[in-house]
């Protein structure tokens, strides 16, 4: 298994993303295959004490800025970390590719270079979020917008795929997130998205309101991305501010202190649970070989769990599954229309 590493996308690279890079070698037996200013990897390897060992390096001399314009990726950045790591996975050179640098440039360079699945209108941010019971998947989570209610049947239908062949869900549910749990509930995109979720391949359970989702009220989320990416970012504002109130809490004075050490063991489960270095990365679904966008600020831990990811998404061969998913659904429409004439 080969896994193709941006080494200079996030802000903590490339010392970080070379550390996790080695825990993944040691830890999961993947190669990797690095793209970027070579003489930079390698010093920065001599200099932290990283080991280089099962891996490649493919020289890419420049990186794309977050704040660029991500249609230039093809163009002026042509020559970045990030488009080269892409034109390998398009190539066939590695199995899945991995970056924390910017997400609109990843979004457009995969959609444009590796290409979508045939069929697929949008790729979409799939993103796994914690849950008081476990966890569930949040797509879109950022790369679109403004959608049309047929994007949100297919966020549906590879999020459920994903959540079967990578998290291993068993029939998972489906849920549409809206104002209400009423079918008429919300705009025509939310209306007509309904109607075409209740007659697709999933196990769609309605509308979903967004205070029901952190308590596990849906294993597979569905929303445009403006929305997804309202909820994602309140629910990391609304776990970093608990966080911080715990901890002055039980700074208060010093019996709260004491009943922390009997807690800490809890504390510590709850802290892992909540911890997005855990989960690495949200896969970019839709995209015809499996692309992971890893968290701007990704530490060592994060890059080598977005690596795990990266290879059980291989592992799991969720694009051919979505490739044969869309084949169905489209077989399915067209014996419907002829049955209609």
């Amino acid at each position: 298994m080969k896994i193709i590493v941006d080494a200079f996308g996030g802000d903590n690279a490339p010392s970080e993303v070379l550390r996790g890079c080695a825990m993944a070698v040691k830890e999961y037996g993947v190669d990797i295959l690095l793209t970027g200013d070579e003489a930079s990897i390698r010093a920065c390897a001599q200099k932290e004490g990283i080991s280089l060992r099962g891996m490649e390096i493919l020289h890419a001399p420049s990186v794309i800025p977050v704040e660029a314009e991500p249609t230039l990726i093809r163009t002026q950045y042509a020559d970045c970390s990030m488009a080269a790591g892409l034109r390998l996975l398009s190539e066939g050179v590695g199995d899945a590719f991995v970056s924390a640098g910017s997400t609109g440039a990843l979004v457009m360079g995969a959609s444009l270079i590796v290409r979508r699945i045939k069929g697929i209108k949008r790729a979409a941010i799939a993103t796994v979020v914690p849950t008081m019971n476990g966890r569930y998947l949040l797509l879109d989570a950022g790369a679109n917008a403004e959608c049309r209610p047929e994007m949100l049947l297919q966020f549906g239908l590879m999020g459920s795929i994903y959540m079967e062949a990578v998290l291993g869900a068993k029939c998972p549910t489906v849920g549409l997130v809206n104002i209400g749990s009423e079918e008429s509930k919300g705009t025509p995109l939310q209306t007509e998205a309904f109607a075409l979720l209740q007659n697709a391949p999933v196990r769609f359970i309605g509308n979903v309101e967004p205070r029901d989702v952190p308590a596990g009220a849906c294993d597979v989320a569905v929303a445009d991305g403006f929305t997804g990416n309202v909820i994602l970012k309140l629910t990391e504002g609304v776990a970093l501010a608990f966080a911080g109130e715990l901890k002055s809490m039980f700074k208060a004075n010093v019996l709260t202190m004491f009943a922390a050490l009997l807690m800490k063991g809890k504390i510590q489960q709850f802290k892992k649970k909540m911890d997005y270095t855990e989960y690495g990365g949200a896969m970019l679904v839709g995209i015809r070989h499996p692309v992971i966008k890893a968290h701007g600020s990704s530490n060592a831990k994060a890059f080598k769990n977005a690596i795990r990811q990266a290879r059980d998404c291989a592992e799991g061969g969720v694009t051919k599954k979505i490739e044969h998913a869309l084949a169905d659904l489209a077989r399915k429409e067209t014996s419907q229309a002829a049955q209609a004439r």
